[in-house]
């Protein structure tokens, strides 16, 4: 099975795979909107901003499962991402990101991480997984690691 094989829902509610992805540097985030780390959504966009063009495109899957910090609708964290950071990256329905019922695609992006880059758990919100042109995972972020802290290894993907 490849990423691109994976469905995953729309935060509007429709279905796709990340085959719509294809041929672009995945930067893929689970999220939260009243976190401590939130304001990873504004150093996002700006490397969405920066990259997009070059073929960058950031994927954000709000998650509830870390102190309930991801608590409103699809539509209300569509709008607070839109309203407070300006995202325009593609936002995704809000899933489980560990545990029995974790999403297809964190499982697959835990087991196809490579080692040393993989710590083999999604410890909060905002833990940030590089995936190249090709669909291959490529490292795993801690959730603290500022979005600009990334930023050479994207340039080393997109070169």
């Amino acid at each position: 099975m490849s990423i691109y094989q994976i469905e995953v829902q729309t935060i509007t509610g429709e279905t796709q795979t990340l085959a719509a992805y294809k041929g672009k540097v995945m930067l893929i985030v689970n999220t939260a909107s009243a976190c401590g780390l939130t304001p990873h959504y504004k150093g996002l966009q700006e490397l969405y901003e920066q990259y997009q063009a070059q073929g960058l495109v950031v994927l954000g899957f709000p998650c509830n499962q870390f102190a309930g910090q991801e608590p409103g609708t699809n539509e209300e964290i569509q709008a607070f991402c839109e309203l407070n950071y300006k995202v325009t990256f593609p936002l995704f329905h809000k899933i489980d990101v560990k545990g029995e019922h974790a999403h297809p695609l964190y499982t697959y992006l835990l087991s196809h991480t490579p080692e040393p880059y993989r710590t083999g758990d999604i410890e909060w919100n905002f833990v940030k997984f590089l995936v190249d042109a090709e669909g291959n995972v490529v490292k795993q972020y801690s959730a603290r690691t500022d979005p600009a802290d990334i930023r050479a290894d994207i340039e080393a993907l997109l070169a």
